[in-house]
């Protein structure tokens, strides 16, 4: 796990975001989870830690600057990305973790249990038909479905000036194209993956 600490560190350091030895000690134990739990579970198609690190860990923590609010959910979080990494870099701030497959929301729960994490809590649900007391300030979704989908599936859950984050590769200009509401484009870098990446700012209720 030594190189896996030294890929972690040097891009905390590229992202600027200063995190306590506990809390990078948390992001290590989730990736040994991911590992353990994969053999049986099959939670990712990424099988080399290393490359976990990077695609993981650095691609959730590269939108921890851009989350807005104390209410934050993570739709379609499969394995807990971005939502488990996010929690644990940002420990004020409350996540609500929603998944649609059983099998990996049975993971997240036992991920949040062990690594202690107080402020994050799983649901499993389809999107559209979970119906929070409480309104977000930020929806967070990671390779989920094209925007005008996004939009129409989550707005439900967004509070009156709260924000969507869409998670993208390349540039979407086409799904951009279909969206009315006010929309920014930010060009994200994840410290050690050379693909394209970029964050979908959607301004749900203006």
């Amino acid at each position: 796990m030594e190189v896996c600490r030294k890929i972690l560190v040097s891009g905390l350091q590229a992202l600027n975001l200063a995190l306590n030895e506990q809390q990078i000690e948390q992001l290590l134990d989730f990736i040994m989870l991911i590992e353990k739990w994969n053999k049986a579970y099959n939670l990712t198609a990424i099988r080399d830690r290393e490359v976990m690190v990077r695609l993981h860990l650095m691609d959730s923590l590269a939108i921890a600057g851009f989350i807005e609010g104390k209410r934050v959910i993570d739709i379609g979080t499969g394995a807990g990305l971005p939502g488990i990494p996010l929690a644990i870099c940002l420990p004020e701030t409350e996540f609500t973790l929603l998944d649609s497959n059983a099998k990996k929301t049975r993971f997240v729960q036992q991920a949040i249990l062990e690594l202690k994490l107080k402020n994050a809590s799983v649901f499993h649900s389809r999107v559209e038909l979970y119906q929070p007391e409480l309104h977000f300030n930020t929806v967070i979704t990671r390779a989920f479905a094209s925007l005008s989908d996004i939009l129409k599936l989550t707005v439900h859950l967004v509070g009156k000036d709260g924000v969507l984050l869409a998670m993208k590769g390349q540039n979407p200009e086409a799904e951009l194209a279909q969206v009315t509401a006010k929309t920014t484009l930010i060009p994200v870098k994840v410290p050690g993956c050379e693909a394209e990446r970029c964050l979908v700012r959607i301004s749900a209720h203006e």
